[in-house]
């Protein structure tokens, strides 16, 4: 065990070489927040990362949503020759049927699963896999290993995790848009011609309605008052649909209504409700990071004025602002909703890594994927799919007695 000494920042604990597992990195692994915050705090100030990796929100995650038999796993990654840091990974070890895991410290939370990067130096499949051997060999015994939502990129940074030769593009996707010159053009210009079209005319209607106003959550009332309506929208929404969401657990709730009132402080989140009149018909719930607004949760109401969709209002309303605000990414998240390609964003194909380690892990990730395989064949069959998402609206109304 080789303690390295140089490049390190107050605070920050010497890594060590497990073995010879990697000539270029060395690898150390960290089990609570406490002993990786100096670097953590170093890396997502100074270096590449999303504004789903900030240590703020990571703690959030530990505080309230990992489950009692899980175990942080964080990894950081440094330079083998120089001691310089090159990466932290945010993972945890939790049980899984029978089964030990290592997956992303997301628990539902975290869109992407990104590393969080020292600087902006390209990553190549080599050293990818140089600086991944260094990881696997500190990480506690496992199962199976399983990462998803893993872009890639980072920043414009090629996201190491999706250069390994073990990664696989997975069923899902996800959308941003550039935004660029003057705000109060920007909608206009970066967006779809039949996009703008729909969204001055449902703007015109909603400002007929009592007047428009996009209405920033920037006091704890307001953050608890507009959250709250978010909370409310989304879920009478999702049982309409027949839909579940993320939101009917009372510890992912107060994991938001926490970090949206952090954010307050450290501008690290931002909520948003567009009313019309005295009625609110959108909300909008963002993480920041930079030059980068990651829409993460919306709630519209549909009803409260006819033949308007406040899902497009508002997204233009934040364009223009965000822009105003001097932002120039609006990353749109996963999904491959229609009204993103209709605005005009670009889309992406996201990573996965997933396979077993022991026999028992080998089966349940071959399970896994046979049932992406499955997923994906069905959403190639428009008519199928239908029909599935009918049959899933009808047996979870049936579960929650609606």
């Amino acid at each position: 065990m080789a303690a390295m000494t140089t490049g390190l920042a107050d605070g920050e604990a010497a890594p060590h070489a497990v073995g010879s597992a990697s000539s270029a990195y060395v690898a150390r692994l960290h089990t609570s927040l406490d002993a990786v915050k100096p670097l953590w705090l170093r890396l997502e100030t100074t270096g590449v990362c999303t504004g789903h990796q900030h240590f703020a929100w990571a703690e959030g995650i530990v505080e309230g949503l990992v489950p009692q038999k899980a175990g942080l796993a964080i990894v950081e990654v440094r330079d083998a020759g120089t001691g310089e840091p090159r990466m932290l990974l945010p993972l945890m070890r939790r049980r899984a049927f029978h089964h030990w895991v290592i997956e992303w410290l997301s628990c539902g939370v975290c869109d992407y699963s990104a590393p969080l990067l020292a600087d902006a130096t390209p990553w190549t499949r080599q050293s990818a896999e140089a600086a991944w051997v260094a990881v696997l060999s500190v990480l506690p015994p496992a199962d199976r290993i399983h990462i998803a939502g893993i872009p890639k990129e980072v920043g414009g940074v090629a996201n190491p995790l999706a250069l390994l030769s073990s990664a696989h593009d997975s069923i899902h996707s996800h959308y941003g848009i550039a935004m660029d010159g003057d705000a109060e053009s920007v909608v206009k210009r970066i967006c779809r011609p039949s996009f703008v079209k729909a969204l001055n005319k449902d703007l015109r209607r909603l400002d007929r309605n009592g007047g428009l106003a996009l209405v920033e959550a920037d006091t704890p009332a307001l953050v608890d008052s507009i959250f709250g309506k978010l909370v409310e929208m989304r879920l009478s929404r999702f049982r309409e649909l027949g839909r579940f969401d993320l939101l009917a657990q009372p510890p992912v709730i107060d994991f938001y209504r926490k970090a949206a009132h952090r954010g307050l402080t450290d501008g690290s989140v931002r909520i948003f409700g567009l009313r019309a009149g005295d009625v609110t018909v959108a909300v909008q719930y963002l993480a920041v990071h930079l030059g980068t607004l990651h829409a993460l949760l919306i709630a519209i109401d549909q009803t409260a004025v006819p033949n308007v969709s406040p899902g497009l209002c508002i997204m233009g309303e934040l364009i223009r602002w965000g822009r105003g605000a001097g932002f120039g990414y609006f990353d749109l998240s996963v999904g491959n909703q229609s009204y993103k390609e209709h605005m005009g964003a670009v889309k992406a194909v996201l990573s996965e890594l997933c396979y077993g380690i022991t026999l028992k892990g080998m089966a349940a990730s071959e399970a896994i994927r046979y049932r992406g395989r499955g997923v994906a064949f069905v959403r190639d069959k428009p008519r199928l799919f239908k029909l599935a998402q009918e049959f899933m609206q009808r047996w979870r109304r049936l579960r929650s007695g609606g």
